[in-house]
Order: C-alpha cells, then structure tokens, then sequence
C-alpha cells in the first residue's frame, strides 16, 4: 500500500513520487520522459527499455536486489535487443522476470515508475543535463525531509559504484582480448579509471594515495558530492564510448567537454549547495 506520494520540479518539469516502504522511492519515468515529448512519454520509455544496455543495467539492479529475479527471461531480452521488431513494454519486462524495480501504475497519477537508481539511469539517458535538475531537486527533497548529513554523499557514491560496474564491463568486452594476460588487463582497467579520475579529480588514485597516506579510503571515498555525480556520469559515458569504438584520444577530449559542461551548470545555477 502506497504511505507517501512527494513530487519534486526539474527544469520546469514536475517529477511525481511515491513511496511504498518508507525506505524505496520510485520516481515517475513518464513525468521525465514529458521533459523530451509531452505527447509520447509511453513510447519514449519503450525506446530506452529496447536497449542492450538499459536490460543490462536493469539486470544487474535487480539481481543484487531482487532474489526473485528471472535472468534467463532477461537474457531473452538482451539476445533479442538490437532487432528492428524487437519492442519491450514496462508491462512485459515486470511480467516476464518478476522485476520489482520498475512498477506501472494505473489510474489517475499513474504511469511508469522506477526505483530512484533506475530512474536517475533513465534521466541520464533524456538528457545528461536534465538528469543534473532531477538529480539534484530529488537531494533537496531528501535533505527536507532528513537531518542525516550524508544522504547525499551515499547516494551519489552508490550510484558511482553501479555506474563503475557497466564501466568495467565496456572494459573487459571491448578492450580486453581473451588472451590478454591477467597483469596486463588489470593496467587497462587502471588506465581507464585513471582517465576519469584525472578529469575529475586532476590526479591518478595512485597519486592520491602518495599525497595522502593518512586518510582512510580511496580517491573517490573521499570525493565530494559534486565530483561523485560528474563520475558517475563520466563512467557511464564512457562505457557508451568504448562500445562504440571510439579512440583513446577522442573519449578523452569529449569526456573533458562533458565534465566542464557539467561543473559548468553546477557553478552557474549553484545546483548542489
């Protein structure tokens, strides 16, 4: 039964919320959606669900939160995603594997709705700028409502360690060959965290540690909520990247032009204060 319905406003556009737990929001995908066709949320939502990597992402999600999960179901998904007659409603995706991340409800103030991570995936997806006012107007709400100074941190720096997963997965299946020695894999994986952490934080994690051997944590243990959301876009970035084949120089250049596009807004509408 749902105890808590919030809304909150991105960019102009009002976001519905609700809450069945106390614990778990779930975020109206239809009410983003509107942010890029008023008209067609439905078939804007339907056109994310189609891609490889929003089942993947999905997948993952519940399988770390849902012991009742259905992989074999989602594994048909991905095998068929790619295809010009493949087309996966939210419907058909909660039906087939049992999901729980994602929920559609009917009525008045119905709609598509997402567990927050998934949602915040789906923002990102519309628009990475969009998905900073989402972002960032869904904290505020949390910060409203609770006195616990480092929800937001948490929330950023979960959402930093899903988003590293599909990083390190573009990693292993399209830079990696399967004969690569485990050693030299590991320097590719390094490099290319590496590559964020220089954009972000203007050092390598190594570097970090050397200039700070009396902290506890990593580089990004330690980072502030600003870096974190800029990382956590940047991983996801990345990995678009990487499947797609683009050089070393190039994800580099266009990563940078994503970073200061994004402390850009930050610094000029003060977003994450």
């Amino acid at each position: 039964m749902e105890t808590n319905r919030e809304k909150i406003t991105a960019n102009g556009v009002s976001i519905n919320i609700f809450n069945n737990d106390g614990n778990t929001d779930f975020i109206s995908l239809t009410d983003i959606a509107k942010y890029k066709n008023k008209s067609e949320s439905n078939v804007i939502i339907q056109n994310w669900l189609r891609l490889r990597s929003t089942i993947e992402f999905l997948a993952l999600w519940e399988s770390i939160n849902n012991p009742d999960f259905n992989n074999e179901a989602a594994d048909q998904f991905m095998n068929e995603s790619g295809g010009n007659a493949f087309v996966l409603s939210p419907k058909k995706w909660i039906e087939s594997t049992g999901a729980i991340g994602i929920s559609s409800k009917p009525g008045r103030g119905g709609g598509t709705y997402a567990q927050s991570d998934i949602a915040f995936n789906f923002a990102s997806w519309i628009s990475p700028s969009f998905h900073l006012y989402v972002i960032t107007d869904y904290q505020r709400l949390k910060q409203d409502e609770s006195n616990k100074l480092n929800l937001d941190w948490n929330l950023n720096r979960n959402l930093s360690k899903i988003n590293y997963r599909f990083h390190t997965d573009a990693i292993k299946n399209n830079l990696i060959d399967t004969n690569t020695p485990k050693r030299l894999a590991g320097y590719t994986y390094a490099n290319e965290a590496d590559r964020l952490n220089m954009i972000v934080f203007g050092m390598t994690a190594s570097e970090w540690r050397e200039n700070n051997k009396k902290i506890k944590g990593n580089i990004r243990d330690n980072a502030d909520i600003n870096q974190l959301l800029i990382l956590a876009n940047l991983e996801s970035f990345n990995a678009q990247l990487i499947r797609e084949g683009i050089s070393d120089e190039e994800r580099t250049l266009k990563l940078i032009d994503m970073a200061k596009s994004q402390l850009k807004g930050i610094d000029d509408r003060h977003l994450l204060e």
